[in-house]
C-alpha cells in the first residue's frame, strides 16, 4: 500500500507541475494564479501547496537542487573538491545528450527567462547554493578562501547552465547540446584549476 500511495502522490505532483508549465507557457508566469493552476489540475489549493510551497517553486523545479556542498563533503579523501565537482558535472553532461522530455525542458527554460520574477527567484536559490558550498569548503580552506572559491565555482556553473539553455532555445539538438556541454565542463574546470593562464596557453 505504501508504494501505491507514493506513486499516486508522485502522479499528482507531476500532473500539477505539467498543468502549471502549460499555463505559464501560454500566458506567462505572472499572469497565472495559483487558484487557476489548482482548478486546471483538479486539486484543492491546499493540496497544491503540500506539493509546491510557493508559486515560484512550480516553475523552478531543479533550479539550485544540485547538492554541491554534499558532493564536497561526501567525496573520497584522496579527491580534491574540484575533482569531485568535475566528475559530477561530467556525468551530468553525459545524461543530457539523451534528455527525455525536451519540449517540457525548453518550455520551462523559456518561462524562467521570460519572467523577471522567476529570474530573481532563481538567482536567490543559486545564491543559497553558493553559500552552502562556501560553508562546506570553509573547514578545509578558511572562510575567505572558501567564499572566493565558491563564488568562482558557482559563476562557472551558472555560465555552463546558461550556455546549455541558450543552445536548446536556439534549436540545437539534445545530442549536440550534450556534446557541447561536456566540452564546456572540461574547459570550465580546467580554468578553475589552472586559471586564465590556461586559456592563453590553449589559444
Amino acid at each position: 500500500m505504501t508504494g501505491l500511495r507514493e506513486r499516486k502522490k508522485e502522479q499528482t505532483r507531476e500532473r500539477i507541475a505539467a498543468v502549471a508549465l502549460r499555463l505559464f507557457s501560454e500566458r506567462g508566469f505572472d499572469a497565472v494564479t495559483v487558484n487557476e493552476i489548482a482548478e486546471a489540475a483538479e486539486v484543492a489549493k491546499a493540496t497544491l501547496f503540500t506539493y509546491f510551497p510557493t508559486k515560484e517553486s512550480l516553475a523552478l523545479r531543479g533550479v539550485g537542487d544540485d547538492d554541491l556542498a554534499g558532493i564536497i563533503t561526501r567525496r573520497p579523501p584522496e579527491q580534491s573538491p574540484l575533482e569531485a565537482l568535475r566528475a559530477h558535472h561530467r556525468a551530468f553532461a553525459t545524461t543530457q545528450a539523451t534528455v527525455g522530455d525536451l519540449d517540457a525542458l525548453i518550455a520551462s527554460v523559456r518561462v524562467i527567462f521570460d519572467s523577471p520574477t522567476l529570474t530573481a527567484a532563481a538567482n536567490g536559490l543559486l545564491y543559497e547554493q553558493r553559500q552552502a558550498l562556501a560553508e562546506a569548503l570553509a573547514d578545509e580552506y578558511g572562510e575567505t578562501t572558501a567564499a572566493l572559491m565558491a563564488a568562482q565555482i558557482a559563476a562557472s556553473l551558472l555560465t555552463l547552465q546558461e550556455s546549455y539553455c541558450h543552445r536548446l532555445l536556439a534549436g540545437v539538438s539534445p545530442q549536440e547540446t550534450g556534446r557541447a556541454l561536456a566540452e564546456d565542463v572540461e574547459l570550465a574546470f580546467d580554468l578553475l584549476e589552472h586559471g586564465l593562464h590556461h586559456a592563453r596557453k590553449k589559444k
